[in-house]
């Protein structure tokens, strides 16, 4: 029994037990602050330069960095929410219009039908009317489901919680800002030397990683504006540059990207009767879609270093197990492997 519960069994086992603990309970409500941590990864690069380039103090240079990062964060922000209640400021006057809009159509369409189904016999015609009577209730009961009073109490009630979580997020980014180079000091002291080199190795390729990744997201993003605004010169002009922008910004946002704001635009010019303005809008919606999912995994595993097979199972299988965030983790896992493979520090040779 001894020969099984030896020293480095016990604390193997204590070890993976503490691990299984943070990552239940302490990861889920500690994100803002691992946001903050590699959002000061990314900018250290960028404290680097300013400090080099202007002769500048740490601290100043920290100081600068952040603010310049917030600035930017707000201004984006603001933008956006701004764009967005004007929008919504302008459909709500236009929802009378609407109304009637859906009014007449919908009176259209029961003349359609009754003088479609003039000759038809009569359990035809009451299969036919419960069918459309069952579409219509599932499409009532879906708009319900976005639209009640749950969804915005909870939408109203999570709004402290973010403000809450992004305050927490700037004040630990700051402070991660500042210590980022003692916390680096403070590992490498806990760490053999030729640990210490391997983890170099691993830091120096997940910092290109980084970089690249980057670099990707803004090379896809500034194609899919560039077809955007494109598209809507063609499509509808007088919005053209304002959409463009917005919906370049969201773009972003992995996965979903522009098809957010398109999907919701051109079924709503379907409702309101502008067939050809919503078939144009969707012809584009699906253009955007496969332009950012043939050429996302290309670029994004050329910076990177993967192959865009590899990248796109890595980006798939993270957003199936983490959610949104499993879209960065899951090519970052991946690196991650790779790097200490590279390094030594796993070493993975089988043959069956």
């Amino acid at each position: 029994m001894s020969k099984w519960l030896n020293k480095r069994i016990f604390t193997t086992v204590i070890v993976i037990a503490v691990l299984i603990v943070i990552s239940v309970y302490i990861l889920p409500i500690s994100i803002p602050l691992i946001i903050a941590l590699l959002t000061a990864i990314f900018l250290e690069p960028l404290v680097t330069f300013v400090q080099n380039r202007f002769k500048w103090h740490r601290k100043t240079s920290v100081i600068t960095v952040f603010i310049f990062f917030v600035l930017a964060v707000s201004g984006i922000l603001y933008w956006t929410v701004t764009q967005l209640i004007g929008r919504i400021i302008q459909f709500t006057k236009m929802v009378p219009e609407y109304a009637n809009s859906l009014t007449e159509m919908w009176n259209e369409v029961q003349s359609f039908f009754l003088r479609s189904t003039e000759d038809m016999p009569v359990e035809v015609v009451s299969s036919i009317e419960t069918e459309l009577a069952s579409f219509l209730e599932g499409i009532r009961d879906w708009f319900l489901t976005i639209v009640n009073y749950d969804t915005v109490t909870n939408l109203l009630t999570g709004i402290p919680t973010f403000l809450v979580s992004f305050i927490v997020f700037l004040i630990a980014l700051f402070l991660f800002m500042l210590e980022l180079l003692n916390l680096k000091e403070l590992l490498f002291k806990r760490l053999k030397e030729s640990t210490a080199e391997k983890v170099r190795f691993m830091a120096a390729r997940l910092n290109h990683v980084i970089f690249g990744f980057l670099k990707a997201q803004f090379l896809v993003s500034v194609l899919i504006f560039i077809v955007t605004l494109i598209g809507l010169l063609i499509i509808i002009p007088e919005y053209a540059v304002p959409m463009s922008l917005f919906i370049w910004l969201i773009d972003f946002i992995p996965i979903l990207g522009s098809i957010i704001v398109l999907a919701p635009w051109f079924i709503y010019q379907f409702i309101i009767g502008n067939v050809v303005l919503g078939t144009k809008l969707a012809i584009l919606a699906l253009i955007l879609l496969v332009i950012r999912r043939t050429v996302e995994p290309k670029v994004m595993g050329t910076q990177i270093g993967l192959s865009p097979l590899a990248t796109l199972i890595a980006m798939y299988i993270g957003l199936q197990l983490f959610g949104f965030l499993g879209f960065f983790i899951g090519p970052l896992i991946v690196i991650l492997f790779t790097s200490a493979r590279e390094s030594g520090m796993i070493k993975v040779d089988f043959k069956i």
